[in-house]
Protein backbone atom coordinates (compact mmCIF):
# COMPACT_ATOMS: atom_id res chain seq x y z
CA UNK A 1 0.00 0.00 0.00
CA UNK A 2 1.37 3.46 -0.86
CA UNK A 3 -1.46 5.83 1.40
CA UNK A 4 0.32 9.22 0.18
CA UNK A 5 1.37 9.38 -3.39
CA UNK A 6 3.88 12.15 -4.14
CA UNK A 7 3.47 12.80 -7.69
CA UNK A 8 5.70 15.60 -9.72
CA UNK A 9 4.60 19.38 -8.37
CA UNK A 10 2.83 17.39 -5.10
CA UNK A 11 5.87 19.12 -3.12
CA UNK A 12 4.91 23.02 -4.26
CA UNK A 13 1.37 21.93 -3.87
CA UNK A 14 2.04 20.97 0.16
CA UNK A 15 4.71 24.69 0.91
CA UNK A 16 1.37 26.69 -0.87
CA UNK A 17 -1.15 24.62 1.43
CA UNK A 18 -3.18 23.05 -0.95
CA UNK A 19 -2.41 19.80 0.80
CA UNK A 20 -2.73 19.47 4.65
CA UNK A 21 -0.87 17.23 7.21
CA UNK A 22 -3.49 16.28 8.86
CA UNK A 23 -4.89 14.14 5.96
CA UNK A 24 -1.65 12.89 5.22
CA UNK A 25 -1.13 11.43 8.12
CA UNK A 26 -4.68 10.10 8.48
CA UNK A 27 -4.28 8.63 5.28
CA UNK A 28 -1.32 6.56 6.30
CA UNK A 29 -2.64 5.52 9.89
CA UNK A 30 -6.12 4.69 8.33
CA UNK A 31 -4.15 2.39 6.02
CA UNK A 32 -2.14 0.75 8.52
CA UNK A 33 -5.08 0.48 10.45
CA UNK A 34 -6.70 -1.55 8.38
CA UNK A 35 -3.52 -3.81 7.35
CA UNK A 36 -3.13 -4.28 11.43
CA UNK A 37 -6.42 -5.68 11.96
CA UNK A 38 -5.87 -9.01 9.72
CA UNK A 39 -2.59 -9.51 10.38
CA UNK A 40 -0.17 -10.75 12.84
CA UNK A 41 2.66 -8.20 11.79
CA UNK A 42 2.69 -5.59 9.56
CA UNK A 43 6.00 -4.72 8.10
CA UNK A 44 6.57 -0.92 6.34
CA UNK A 45 9.23 -0.10 3.94
CA UNK A 46 11.15 2.86 4.30
CA UNK A 47 12.29 5.08 1.21
CA UNK A 48 15.36 5.68 1.21
CA UNK A 49 17.09 7.59 4.32
CA UNK A 50 15.27 8.19 7.16
CA UNK A 51 14.76 11.66 6.37
CA UNK A 52 13.44 11.30 3.08
CA UNK A 53 9.71 13.21 3.12
CA UNK A 54 10.53 15.46 5.43
CA UNK A 55 9.54 18.64 3.04
CA UNK A 56 5.91 17.26 3.51
CA UNK A 57 6.36 16.71 7.05
CA UNK A 58 6.14 12.97 6.20
CA UNK A 59 10.10 11.68 7.06
CA UNK A 60 10.50 7.82 7.16
CA UNK A 61 11.12 9.02 10.99
CA UNK A 62 8.00 11.01 11.13
CA UNK A 63 6.19 7.94 9.81
CA UNK A 64 7.14 5.74 12.30
CA UNK A 65 6.53 8.03 15.34
CA UNK A 66 2.92 8.35 13.83
CA UNK A 67 2.25 4.36 13.25
CA UNK A 68 4.29 3.69 16.81
CA UNK A 69 6.47 1.53 14.34
CA UNK A 70 10.37 0.19 15.35
CA UNK A 71 12.90 0.56 13.09
CA UNK A 72 15.39 -1.39 11.23
CA UNK A 73 18.15 0.32 9.36
CA UNK A 74 19.58 -1.65 6.65
CA UNK A 75 23.43 -0.03 4.80
CA UNK A 76 25.14 -1.63 2.22
CA UNK A 77 29.11 -1.77 2.44
CA UNK A 78 31.80 -1.99 5.03
CA UNK A 79 32.88 -0.86 8.55
CA UNK A 80 33.38 2.91 8.87
CA UNK A 81 31.11 3.93 5.71
CA UNK A 82 28.02 1.92 6.87
CA UNK A 83 28.62 3.21 10.36
CA UNK A 84 28.89 7.27 9.17
CA UNK A 85 25.63 7.02 7.01
CA UNK A 86 24.14 5.16 9.78
CA UNK A 87 24.97 7.05 12.33
CA UNK A 88 23.16 10.10 11.16
CA UNK A 89 20.16 8.10 10.15
CA UNK A 90 20.24 7.30 14.00
CA UNK A 91 20.63 10.36 15.03
CA UNK A 92 17.40 11.49 13.71
CA UNK A 93 15.05 8.46 15.01
CA UNK A 94 16.64 9.33 18.60
CA UNK A 95 15.60 12.92 18.18
CA UNK A 96 12.08 11.63 16.72
CA UNK A 97 11.40 9.46 19.68
CA UNK A 98 11.68 6.35 17.37
CA UNK A 99 13.17 2.76 18.94
CA UNK A 100 16.24 1.62 16.78
CA UNK A 101 15.58 -2.14 16.86
CA UNK A 102 18.59 -3.32 14.61
CA UNK A 103 21.05 -3.14 12.18
CA UNK A 104 21.15 -5.16 8.60
CA UNK A 105 24.50 -4.46 6.61
CA UNK A 106 23.68 -5.49 3.04
CA UNK A 107 25.63 -6.28 -0.35
CA UNK A 108 29.20 -7.55 1.70
CA UNK A 109 31.66 -8.47 -0.33
CA UNK A 110 31.22 -12.22 0.49
CA UNK A 111 35.12 -12.95 2.14
CA UNK A 112 34.57 -10.34 4.43
CA UNK A 113 31.10 -11.41 5.74
CA UNK A 114 32.76 -12.66 9.33
CA UNK A 115 34.83 -9.50 9.72
CA UNK A 116 32.27 -7.10 9.19
CA UNK A 117 30.00 -9.51 11.59
CA UNK A 118 32.50 -9.16 14.36
CA UNK A 119 33.86 -5.63 13.93
CA UNK A 120 30.51 -3.70 13.13
CA UNK A 121 28.26 -5.47 15.64
CA UNK A 122 30.68 -5.15 18.77
CA UNK A 123 30.62 -1.52 17.35
CA UNK A 124 27.19 -0.99 17.33
CA UNK A 125 26.14 -2.99 20.37
CA UNK A 126 28.99 -0.97 22.29
CA UNK A 127 27.97 2.57 21.22
CA UNK A 128 24.23 2.02 20.17
CA UNK A 129 22.69 -0.61 22.61
CA UNK A 130 21.29 -2.71 19.54
CA UNK A 131 22.24 -5.84 17.64
CA UNK A 132 23.29 -6.48 14.50
CA UNK A 133 20.45 -8.37 12.89
CA UNK A 134 22.35 -9.33 9.90
CA UNK A 135 25.03 -9.62 7.49
CA UNK A 136 24.28 -10.29 3.98
CA UNK A 137 26.89 -11.16 1.59
CA UNK A 138 26.46 -9.51 -2.18
CA UNK A 139 25.04 -11.33 -4.73
CA UNK A 140 24.84 -10.12 -8.05
CA UNK A 141 21.91 -11.82 -9.73
CA UNK A 142 19.43 -10.07 -7.43
CA UNK A 143 20.34 -6.57 -8.97
CA UNK A 144 19.60 -7.94 -12.69
CA UNK A 145 16.96 -6.98 -14.90
CA UNK A 146 14.68 -9.38 -16.52
CA UNK A 147 14.22 -8.40 -20.59
CA UNK A 148 10.44 -7.94 -19.86
CA UNK A 149 11.96 -5.33 -17.70
CA UNK A 150 14.08 -3.45 -20.30
CA UNK A 151 11.26 -3.95 -22.21
CA UNK A 152 8.85 -1.81 -20.03
CA UNK A 153 11.89 0.81 -18.82
CA UNK A 154 12.24 1.62 -22.79
CA UNK A 155 8.92 1.76 -24.26
CA UNK A 156 9.82 -1.08 -26.46
CA UNK A 157 8.64 -4.20 -28.46
CA UNK A 158 10.82 -7.74 -28.22
CA UNK A 159 9.66 -8.53 -31.75
CA UNK A 160 11.61 -12.12 -31.42
CA UNK A 161 12.47 -14.18 -29.03
CA UNK A 162 9.83 -13.85 -26.50
CA UNK A 163 10.49 -17.02 -25.07
CA UNK A 164 13.64 -15.24 -22.84
CA UNK A 165 11.27 -12.43 -21.89
CA UNK A 166 12.08 -13.53 -18.05
CA UNK A 167 15.72 -14.11 -18.81
CA UNK A 168 18.14 -11.80 -16.58
CA UNK A 169 20.43 -9.22 -17.25
CA UNK A 170 23.22 -7.02 -15.76
CA UNK A 171 24.54 -3.86 -15.97
CA UNK A 172 27.78 -5.31 -16.04
CA UNK A 173 27.22 -6.55 -19.46
CA UNK A 174 25.95 -3.72 -21.15
CA UNK A 175 27.28 -2.80 -24.50
CA UNK A 176 26.54 -0.11 -26.60
CA UNK A 177 27.78 -0.86 -30.33
CA UNK A 178 28.88 1.83 -32.38
CA UNK A 179 32.21 -0.22 -34.08
CA UNK A 180 32.70 -2.07 -37.23
CA UNK A 181 31.54 -5.23 -37.17
CA UNK A 182 34.44 -6.90 -36.97
CA UNK A 183 36.01 -5.68 -33.50
CA UNK A 184 32.43 -6.38 -32.29
CA UNK A 185 32.56 -10.24 -32.93
CA UNK A 186 36.41 -10.25 -31.68
CA UNK A 187 35.02 -8.46 -28.24
CA UNK A 188 31.93 -10.94 -28.47
CA UNK A 189 34.29 -14.15 -28.79
CA UNK A 190 36.58 -12.75 -26.29
CA UNK A 191 34.00 -11.69 -23.57
CA UNK A 192 32.60 -15.42 -24.32
CA UNK A 193 35.50 -17.28 -23.81
CA UNK A 194 36.49 -15.00 -20.87
CA UNK A 195 33.27 -14.21 -19.00
CA UNK A 196 31.23 -18.17 -19.70
CA UNK A 197 27.68 -18.03 -19.79
CA UNK A 198 27.30 -14.43 -18.98
CA UNK A 199 24.57 -12.51 -20.63
CA UNK A 200 25.74 -9.67 -22.88
CA UNK A 201 23.35 -7.31 -23.56
CA UNK A 202 23.99 -5.03 -26.48
CA UNK A 203 22.39 -1.58 -27.71
CA UNK A 204 22.93 -0.86 -31.52
CA UNK A 205 20.92 1.29 -34.11
CA UNK A 206 18.42 -0.23 -36.18
CA UNK A 207 20.16 0.78 -39.26
CA UNK A 208 23.40 -1.12 -38.23
CA UNK A 209 22.40 -4.44 -40.49
CA UNK A 210 26.15 -5.77 -40.28
CA UNK A 211 26.13 -5.91 -36.59
CA UNK A 212 22.54 -7.58 -36.14
CA UNK A 213 23.49 -10.23 -38.88
CA UNK A 214 27.04 -10.58 -36.72
CA UNK A 215 24.78 -10.95 -33.70
CA UNK A 216 22.10 -13.48 -35.01
CA UNK A 217 25.06 -15.74 -36.85
CA UNK A 218 26.73 -15.75 -33.17
CA UNK A 219 23.62 -16.68 -31.70
CA UNK A 220 22.86 -19.17 -34.07
CA UNK A 221 26.39 -20.56 -33.95
CA UNK A 222 25.96 -21.18 -30.02
CA UNK A 223 22.62 -23.01 -30.38
CA UNK A 224 23.66 -26.55 -29.39
CA UNK A 225 22.51 -30.01 -30.41
CA UNK A 226 19.67 -30.58 -27.70
CA UNK A 227 18.63 -26.82 -28.66
CA UNK A 228 19.63 -24.99 -25.41
CA UNK A 229 21.51 -21.76 -26.16
CA UNK A 230 25.27 -21.98 -25.23
CA UNK A 231 25.32 -17.91 -25.60
CA UNK A 232 21.89 -16.16 -25.02
CA UNK A 233 23.35 -12.62 -25.53
CA UNK A 234 20.30 -10.12 -26.23
CA UNK A 235 20.16 -7.07 -28.69
CA UNK A 236 18.21 -3.43 -28.38
CA UNK A 237 17.54 -1.58 -31.75
CA UNK A 238 17.27 1.67 -31.48
CA UNK A 239 15.41 4.04 -34.36
CA UNK A 240 16.25 7.45 -32.22
CA UNK A 241 18.84 9.31 -33.91
CA UNK A 242 21.97 10.32 -31.80
CA UNK A 243 25.26 12.21 -32.60
CA UNK A 244 27.77 9.97 -31.49
CA UNK A 245 31.54 8.95 -32.64
CA UNK A 246 31.69 5.59 -34.45
CA UNK A 247 34.45 3.77 -36.57
CA UNK A 248 31.66 2.08 -38.54
CA UNK A 249 31.13 2.26 -42.11
CA UNK A 250 28.27 4.62 -43.51
CA UNK A 251 24.96 3.82 -43.31
CA UNK A 252 21.98 5.17 -45.76
CA UNK A 253 19.53 6.43 -43.15
CA UNK A 254 17.18 6.70 -45.70
CA UNK A 255 16.71 2.85 -46.07
CA UNK A 256 13.99 0.61 -44.64
CA UNK A 257 14.93 1.44 -41.05
CA UNK A 258 12.43 -1.40 -40.59
CA UNK A 259 14.68 -4.51 -42.37
CA UNK A 260 11.86 -6.80 -42.67
CA UNK A 261 14.27 -9.52 -44.11
CA UNK A 262 16.31 -9.02 -41.05
CA UNK A 263 12.87 -9.27 -38.74
CA UNK A 264 12.24 -12.23 -40.56
CA UNK A 265 15.77 -13.98 -39.57
CA UNK A 266 15.29 -13.12 -35.97
CA UNK A 267 12.27 -14.24 -35.74
CA UNK A 268 13.33 -17.76 -37.35
CA UNK A 269 16.23 -18.02 -35.11
CA UNK A 270 13.97 -17.16 -32.34
CA UNK A 271 16.81 -14.55 -30.59
CA UNK A 272 16.31 -11.89 -28.18
CA UNK A 273 16.04 -8.73 -29.91
CA UNK A 274 13.87 -5.79 -29.16
CA UNK A 275 13.25 -2.04 -31.00
CA UNK A 276 12.89 1.26 -29.16
CA UNK A 277 12.63 4.42 -30.39
CA UNK A 278 15.08 6.02 -28.51
CA UNK A 279 18.64 6.90 -28.99
CA UNK A 280 21.45 3.95 -28.74
CA UNK A 281 22.94 6.76 -25.91
CA UNK A 282 19.69 7.67 -23.98
CA UNK A 283 18.93 3.83 -24.44
CA UNK A 284 22.41 2.38 -22.88
CA UNK A 285 21.91 5.43 -20.23
CA UNK A 286 18.20 4.74 -19.44
CA UNK A 287 19.58 0.93 -18.91
CA UNK A 288 22.48 1.75 -16.61
CA UNK A 289 20.84 3.74 -14.60
CA UNK A 290 18.27 1.21 -13.92
CA UNK A 291 17.02 -0.25 -10.59
CA UNK A 292 15.45 -3.56 -11.16
CA UNK A 293 12.77 -4.37 -8.46
CA UNK A 294 11.44 -7.29 -7.23
CA UNK A 295 8.05 -7.75 -8.58
CA UNK A 296 5.44 -10.40 -8.72
CA UNK A 297 5.85 -11.55 -12.23
CA UNK A 298 9.81 -12.41 -11.79
CA UNK A 299 9.52 -14.94 -9.55
CA UNK A 300 13.01 -16.49 -10.11
CA UNK A 301 14.69 -13.46 -8.32
CA UNK A 302 11.83 -12.96 -5.62
CA UNK A 303 12.62 -17.23 -4.58
CA UNK A 304 16.88 -16.29 -4.79
CA UNK A 305 16.11 -13.28 -2.73
CA UNK A 306 14.64 -15.02 0.05
CA UNK A 307 16.67 -18.38 -0.02
CA UNK A 308 19.73 -16.44 0.09
CA UNK A 309 18.71 -13.27 2.63
CA UNK A 310 16.90 -15.65 5.19
CA UNK A 311 20.08 -17.93 6.83
CA UNK A 312 21.75 -14.45 6.92
CA UNK A 313 19.15 -12.90 9.07
CA UNK A 314 18.26 -13.26 12.99
CA UNK A 315 14.82 -12.95 12.79
CA UNK A 316 14.45 -14.35 16.26
CA UNK A 317 16.29 -11.70 17.64
CA UNK A 318 14.40 -9.44 15.27
CA UNK A 319 11.16 -10.40 16.86
CA UNK A 320 12.02 -10.54 20.12
CA UNK A 321 10.38 -8.03 22.62
CA UNK A 322 7.25 -7.96 20.14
Amino acid sequence: MSPVLVPRNYTKSFIDGQVESVAQEQAITEGIGAVNRSSEITLCEGTGHVGVGAIIGLSNAAVAKAVGADVVLVANGGIGSAFDELEMNRAVLKESGVRLRGVVVNKVVPDKVDMIRDYFGRAIKERWGVPLLGVVPDLPFLGKATLGDIERLLGAELIAGQRFREAHYGTDDLQCVTTAVRRFLRKTNWRQQSCGERRPLFVTHITRDDIILGFLSHYQRNVRDDGRHGWLGAMVLCRGTTAEATDAPHHDHEHNSEMPDLMHIARAYDAPIMVTSKGTIEATNTISNFTAKMHIGDPERVAAAIAHYEPHIDFDALLDGL
